[in-house]
């Protein structure tokens, strides 16, 4: 009887994975790296049609604060159904609407929230990127942007102006700080040092090519970029860089948000307030939701400026107050910071006896393990010299000589290494310049147990893909 269930089950599995092919588009990506079938989830855990079952430290890109269909999140989405409240009201005011903005004001730093501005954007991340580029650009009269490489804002055309890749005359590029491949060859706080001064320079040399932009736009975390810190002293210098010359600063917290990083925002670790900042994924509570909240003296555009249908989705702000508050009200930011540290550093010695491994890195529970080539040489940078190559760095006390190089990246074995943990019940993505970062992004309620389940499966997956890389 098992047995037949087990192929019924099996049977289902693959119809529709088959007809998923057969049917979408060519861009789906998470479907080709991960073909499960998902059908019930509670907290980390995913179950499939085919009957597995798998720890989720994927979290819809970080989306799920709280887990699938915690409790509080559930009891929310049931109380507006049953109560009788519209299901789409456009922008209109509603008990629902007002509760999440009044709880999501409890929750933003102070001096932002005294003088704040909330505006419903639509669905998605990349919708209030949009938004947040556009207000900029109203309020100051300028069409130019600041981002940095290794950036991701988004998939629409504006938002990809701003992500890594693009090329767009009205977007400069700045080298986002990083210890592992440095772009100076440095890491570390000259590293940063270098890249803060450079920013200067390039907003300050009359004949830099670059005119005072709208705005400067960033993530405390580079997620898609490769889970990458930015310095806390780095982000109180582009804040004084940007205050210091009338720039509006959009810090991009969609999946650093909500406590994730081991602050309910990640900015709070620096301490800096931005002028702009875009939210999305975990503010909706696992539904679609994303606002920017600015500055009010930003708020020079006229009604009608930035609209969209799907911006009162009144179940997202309900699942998205639930959300809020209990990761407020139950600590869980701080939770997040402690077990992230502990995670980081169990990954931390394991790196110790993988030469695969070349940096493991993250802010609470945003993780990232980048793979390398332990045979290949060594690169003295992962992209071109700003200075040209013609800055002394010993010359400076503070920037010193270069740190050593790091080795080539490896994508497949990466991807090996995803493969292996699927495999083991493990759920985990790719990040990075090379997709060769595996990142883990499990949600804020992650038991202690679990966490160690994580660590276990993942070593298993590294040490058997190591195995089969060394043969």
């Amino acid at each position: 009887m098992a047995r037949g269930t087990a192929a019924r089950e099996s049977a289902v599995h693959e119809g529709i994975l088959r007809r998923q092919s057969a049917r979408e588009s060519a861009a789906r990506t998470y479907a080709r790296a991960l073909p499960i079938v998902p059908v019930r989830a509670r907290g980390l855990t995913i179950e499939g049609a085919d009957g597995r079952r798998y720890l989720d430290c994927l979290s819809g890109a970080g989306t799920l604060a709280l887990g699938h269909n915690h409790p509080v999140v559930l009891e929310a989405i049931r109380k507006v159904l049953d109560s009788g409240a519209p299901l789409h009201v456009l922008d209109l005011a509603t008990p629902v609407k007002d509760a999440f903005t009044t709880e999501l004001f409890r929750t933003l730093p102070r001096a932002l929230a005294d003088r704040a501005r909330i505006q419903f954007c639509g669905p998605a991340g990349t919708d209030a990127v949009e938004a947040a580029l556009k207000l900029v650009r109203t309020a100051t009269g300028r069409p130019g942007l600041l981002a940095f490489t290794g950036a991701y804002h988004g998939m629409t055309a504006g938002a990809l102006e701003a992500s890594s890749g693009a090329q767009d005359v009205r977007v400069a590029r700045l080298p986002y700080p990083q210890d592992y491949r440095c772009p100076f060859g440095i890491g570390g706080p000259r590293g940063a040092e270098l890249g803060a001064r450079w920013t200067e320079s390039l907003l300050d040399d009359t004949k830099s090519g670059v005119p005072r932009p709208a705005g400067m736009i960033l993530e405390p975390v580079q997620g898609e970029g490769g889970v990458i810190p930015a310095p806390d002293t780095w982000l109180r210098r582009m804040r004084a860089i940007t205050e210091s010359r009338s720039i509006p600063l959009i810090a991009d917290e969609v999946q650093t948000g909500v406590g994730r990083t081991g602050a309910f925002w990640a900015v709070e670790h620096s301490g800096v307030v931005p002028d702009v900042m875009v939210l999305s994924k975990a503010i909706g509570g696992s539904l679609p939701l994303a606002v920017i909240v600015y500055r009010d003296d930003l708020d020079v555009w006229g009604p009608g400026a930035h609209a969209g249908t799907f911006r009162g989705n009144q179940l997202a702000m309900a699942a998205g107050t639930a959300t809020l508050a209990h990761v407020r009200e139950n600590g869980l930011a701080q939770r997040a910071g402690e077990l992230g540290a502990r995670m980081i550093g169990q990954l931390q010695s394991l790196a110790k006896e993988h030469p695969c491994i070349g940096d493991v890195r993250g802010r609470g529970l945003m993780i990232g393990v980048e793979l390398v080539d332990p045979e290949g040489s060594t690169q003295a940078s992962s992209g071109p010299d700003p200075t040209g190559g013609a800055t002394d760095f010993s010359a400076d006390p503070l920037l010193g000589g270069p740190t050593a190089a790091p080795l080539p990246a490896a994508p497949e074995l990466a991807a090996a290494v995803r493969d292996a943990c699927l495999d083991r019940g493990l759920i985990v993505e790719l990040g990075g310049r090379h997709s060769s970062v595996v990142r883990l992004l499990p949600p804020l309620t992650i038991t202690d147990e679990q966490a160690a389940a994580v660590i276990d499966r993942l070593a298993d997956a590294l040490a058997a893909v190591a195995r089969t890389h060394r043969g």
